[in-house]
């Protein structure tokens, strides 16, 4: 299943932003998908995470400004970005982890603008 990430853009410290990735396939049985910041391969962090059932992982320095959710029917994981701040600047990537493998959709550039 090919992941399609969207919806990154510039905005002004305090402001939203919407973050979709959109799924080309059934994403109703995918247990662990979520969303890194920076190229994983350079170390990325990882920003949150949802299970199948919606339980959700948050990092510290998002946890309480950032919501992950997924709508299986639209095949779409979503992450909703609040009180921005500069820091948050950087290249968020989608992605998902089946039976080992894991598969990435291509970045979304937020930049945050003080």
């Amino acid at each position: 299943v090919q992941l399609q990430a969207s919806g990154g853009g510039l905005v002004q410290a305090g402001g939203s932003l919407r973050l979709s990735c959109a799924a080309l396939g059934s994403i109703a049985s995918i247990n662990n998908m979520g969303w890194y910041r920076r190229a994983p391969r350079y170390q990325g962090e990882l920003v949150a995470r949802i299970t199948s059932d919606g339980a959700t992982y948050y990092d510290e320095f998002v946890k309480g400004r950032f919501t992950i959710s997924r709508d299986n029917a639209k095949t779409t994981m979503y992450l909703q970005m609040n009180s921005l701040k500069p820091e948050d600047t950087d290249v968020y990537y989608c992605y998902y982890i089946a039976s080992g493998f894991s598969t990435w959709g291509q970045g979304t550039l937020v930049t945050v603008s003080s």
